[in-house]
């Protein structure tokens, strides 16, 4: 009998111990990021979309193993864990309908805080960017002029999203009363709702000077005369010189959406020096890589 006890209770500590590793090993990975769809009704699903068909997609929800499919006519957008965002449906503006559709006048008013999700759907605004130069602020036309460049980028590569024009987008922030250093004292969903955005660009230039280089050419001709009393040698010499002054530049960009989400923040420092200063190849390199670009 003392024996059957002792094998009972050594069993019981075995399959204890083996309950308890089996359960570790399963334990729920803590923190990790969702695939996030936001369907056409507004709903939000958050968990992992497994396909994409022709017609329809394969969905998990968080801390489940069973997949749904849920038709691409009832997604908006799909913003991956990648920080990718995928568009599926852009409804069309109250202006922008034909003959039978729902008329202008009766779309629903905005509220002076913006008009909210449908209104700002795929709708994106460029904030001047903040141009330092050796340390110092570059004024405001730096900035505008950065401005003016990721517009002018962007439009060419956004297909599906309306990209304001930097004008529009300043007259607003004017008639609000927002300036470069009230501006700090939004948030990025307050400032979205503002300018009847979904996304928000913003960013920065640093540039400082690098190396500055001395270039020298020339050349010499000697003639001799000959006298009766010594010879006479006379010698004529032609020198041009220029300096070229370089500047290191690093650019920094950073897209909000109106919930406040920061969904790329990336900078770059520009591989080659430049005499003229130039920052279009790092200003390229981040915006052909943030979520908002298309080919």
């Amino acid at each position: 009998m003392r024996h059957l006890t002792l094998l009972l209770t050594f069993c019981a500590i075995m399959f204890n111990a083996v309950a308890q590793k089996t359960g570790t090993s399963k334990a729920p990975v803590k923190d990790e990021k969702n695939d996030i769809i936001l369907k056409v009704n507004g709903d939000e699903l958050a968990g992992k979309v497994t396909e994409i068909g022709d017609t329809d997609i394969k969905f998990t929800y968080q801390g489940e193993d069973l997949a749904y499919p849920i038709k691409k006519t009832d997604i908006l957008k799909i913003t991956f864990a990648s920080g990718r965002i995928e568009f599926f449906n852009k409804p069309a503006l109250p202006s922008e309908k034909k003959d039978g559709g729902e008329p202008t006048a009766s779309a629903p008013q905005q509220s002076a805080a913006g008009g909210g999700l449908e209104s700002h759907h795929n709708k994106v605004a460029i904030l001047p960017f903040q141009f330092i130069r050796d340390n110092q602020d570059a004024g405001e036309e730096m900035g505008y002029k950065v401005q003016d460049d990721v517009y002018a980028y962007l439009n060419k590569h956004s297909s599906g999203l309306t990209i304001i024009d930097p004008r529009t987008t300043n007259a607003i922030l004017v008639k609000k009363g927002i300036t470069r250093e009230t501006l700090r004292g939004a948030t990025m969903d307050e400032i979205c709702n503002m300018l009847d955005v979904e996304y928000v660009v913003t960013g920065g230039i640093t540039q400082n000077k690098a190396a500055e280089t001395t270039s020298s050419s020339g050349s010499a001709n000697a003639s001799t005369t000959y006298g009766s009393n010594k010879d006479k040698t006379k010698v004529y010499a032609y020198g041009n010189s220029a300096s070229y002054q370089y500047y290191s530049n690093r650019v920094a960009i950073d897209v909000y959406t109106d919930k406040n989400d920061n969904i790329y923040s990336e900078n770059r420092r520009g591989l080659i020096n430049t005499t003229d200063g130039s920052y279009s190849s790092p200003l390229e390199y981040l915006l052909k890589r943030c979520p908002l670009y298309r080919k």
